[in-house]
């Protein structure tokens, strides 16, 4: 135990024997003569004790009195133990709440002994401290903000909840916590987390990082994919399941496998500790079967990747119409997906009299029209500009850069897609405006990106599929499915699959009066209280977090006209493989790397509990002085009851 005022214990020096000669100085008393001290011997006795430097009796009141003493100025001196924590007067705490966290090896999950170390640290901070708090993992979140209201800080973490989608990339939360500790000294950072984060190399934070981990254990089974296709003869549906051992060591499972709640089959896993590599199992399902849910029977530390589900497709068809002077690569590549039918104008239509709802994605190959058509644009091989991109010459022998991150969109459209094999012969050099986000990058120019604008969605494929390997490689027509999933949400086999916090979307008819969404705990948000978005003919709903079935329904005149249900899984490799990381590696502009967290520089005063109980003994020492007093009403109080009529 240390002392951070010591000079307050002075104060016992000089109170104490104060206290102390208080007791030993003679009381002034009137003299009187009176007949005989038979009757007065107490009081002589008092008279004698209280004669100036006489030896001390024994006194209760004298013992509590200093001990108060004794309380308060330990409490003044401001005493504490060395401890796990921080030291900085300016608090940035950045608190991981991403599905990893949700695992229950730390009783009773690792977000909430996060917390618990949260408010540690918030506890921890001197008087006049201030503390940030910033929710990593999926949106960043700032529930408090440079505050030294500790009741605030308190309720802001406890309010924090697991957040499914989005991943752990701390590239958000580190460059916002940069730019605060920038602006005062004795800044801190600290980072409460299972260390399953992604983190930029090219940060500096210009203060000190600490790493608290949270987690325990290592072993984890997922069901890390799932897929329910319809067959051409579209006679019965091929259900593909896939489970991936993420721990350490050897494990045995079952897995149970419901069609509509009902269960169906059931098999026996034995799988090898190999995250790259999993055990799947093929089956065929009737055809009326709609919801097919794949369940690993008992528990382990994660259970939010325990279950996934698949929604039936069948007699779902996306219309896409093809623009393009003849692309044998793009026809045959379509063809291959299930439940896609291609749509081909007459060479030199610049009218386009469908609407987006019924064909919801063209794509335009080459030679762009003069009047765009409705719905979603797929550009590939763009000859020049359009109002979304700027086509300004060529670069040749692009080099393919895949640029995903943890971004929920980004990641579905590369999806099992490997480029590291393709090669571009050359590319149109395009200049994009803000609504794009890059997918695939070059050292030029990107060569692929995405986005929303004007109400649609849009992607250009810069390279003219001719002029490249891309259609000869596997990555061809799973690139292309997922394209399709990305552009027509609601619509095919791939868009029914979405990740967590992945916007629903689906294009409605104007004459559509209402669109409900059924979440898979059964609460219903619909469009007339503002839960569901209508614009430009798109439904949107955002709240996607939580795991399991979503069913979207149209209505007309109250009515229902159509129904789509879209299963929402986890499907984060990062997030299933649960190993607690013991260190990070952050960069600090102070040239330090490692943040592992020891028991240094923080500090657990105590002084509060010194003041309680100093408190207690005042009250208990007043109690003494007056129990004289409290006698005497008491046994008024009793006497009253006993002269109390009875009835």
């Amino acid at each position: 135990m240390s002392l951070i005022s010591p000079l307050a214990l002075l104060a016992a020096a000089i109170v104490g024997p104060i206290i102390v000669a208080m007791y030993l100085l003679k009381l002034r008393r009137e003299e009187r003569p009176v007949s005989s001290t038979f009757l007065w011997r107490k009081m002589v006795r008092d008279v004698e004790a209280n004669a100036p430097w006489q030896k001390l009796r024994r006194s209760l009141l004298l013992l509590l009195q200093l001990l108060l003493m004794l309380l308060l100025v330990l409490a003044l001196a401001r005493p504490f133990f060395q401890t796990q924590g921080i030291s900085g007067r300016n608090l940035i705490i950045i608190l991981d709440h991403s599905a990893s966290m949700g695992a229950s090896d730390d009783s009773p999950s690792r977000l909430e002994a996060a917390k618990a170390k949260a408010i540690q640290l918030i506890d921890q901070l001197p008087d006049g401290g201030r503390a940030t708090i910033i929710a990593a993992g999926g949106a960043m979140q700032v529930p408090a903000a440079a505050t030294s209201d500790r009741r605030e800080l308190r309720r802001a973490i406890d309010a924090i909840q697991i957040g499914n989608g989005g991943g752990s990339d701390l590239a958000q939360p580190l460059t916002l916590a940069s730019a605060l500790a920038a602006r005062e000294e004795d800044s801190e950072v600290a980072i409460i987390s299972d260390g399953n984060v992604g983190i930029p190399s090219a940060i500096r934070v210009p203060a000190r990082v600490s790493y608290f981990p949270i987690g325990r254990d290592s072993e984890n089974l997922a069901v890390s994919a799932i897929s329910l296709q319809p067959n051409k003869s579209n006679t019965s549906q091929t259900l593909f399941v896939q489970v991936t051992n993420y721990g350490q060591a050897a494990a045995t499972r079952r897995l149970d496998i419901y069609l509509d709640g009902a269960i169906f089959n059931a098999y026996n896993l034995s799988l090898a500790p190999d995250p790259t590599r999993g055990q799947s199992i093929v089956a065929e399902i009737p055809p009326q079967v709609r919801v097919v849910e794949a369940r690993l029977d008992g528990t382990d530390a994660l259970a939010a990747d325990d279950r996934a589900f698949a929604v039936s497709t069948l007699g779902n068809v996306l219309n896409v119409r093809l623009i393009s002077p003849g692309n044998r690569f793009l026809e045959t590549g379509l063809a291959l997906l299930p439940g896609v039918s291609v749509t081909k104008p007459i060479s030199g239509t610049s009218t386009f009299t469908e609407t987006a709802t019924q064909i919801p994605v063209t794509i335009i190959d080459g030679p762009t029209p003069a009047t765009l058509p409705p719905g979603n644009l797929l550009f590939v091989g763009p000859i020049r500009s359009t109002d979304y991109f700027s086509v300004t010459g060529e670069i040749e022998f692009p080099s393919l850069r895949p640029v995903g991150g943890d971004d929920p969109g980004l990641r579905q459209i590369l999806d099992n897609v490997s480029l590291s094999e393709v090669s571009v012969l050359k590319t149109a050099r395009i200049t994009l405006g803000n609504w794009a986000r890059v997918v695939v990058d070059s050292d030029g120019a990107p060569l692929l990106a995405v986005g929303e604008r004007d109400g649609r969605r849009v992607a250009v494929l810069a390279f003219d599929l001719h002029n490249s390997d891309l259609p000869l490689q596997v990555a061809f027509p799973l690139l292309l499915s997922n394209l399709m999933g990305y552009l027509a949400p609601g619509s095919g086999a791939e868009a029914a699959q979405l990740l967590p916090s992945q916007p629903l979307a689906l294009q409605v008819d104007a004459s559509i009066s209402e669109v409900r969404v059924t979440r898979p705990d059964g609460t219903v948000a619909s469009s007339r209280d503002g839960g569901v978005q209508i614009r430009d003919g798109q439904a949107i709903y955002a709240d996607t977090d939580a795991l399991g079935v979503y069913t979207l329904e149209e209505f007309r005149d109250g009515e229902v006209q159509a129904a789509h249900r879209y299963a929402v899984n986890l499907f984060a490799p990062k997030e299933s493989a649960i190993t607690a990381q013991r260190d990070l590696t952050v960069p600090q502009t102070s040239g330090a790397q490692s943040t592992i967290s020891r028991t240094r520089d923080g500090r657990q005063e105590f002084w509060r509990w010194l003041a309680l109980a100093a408190l207690v003994v005042l009250v208990i020492e007043w109690l003494v002085y007056q129990r004289n007093g409290l006698a005497y009403l008491r046994q008024r109080w009793r006497e009253r009851r006993s002269a109390a009529p009875t009835r």
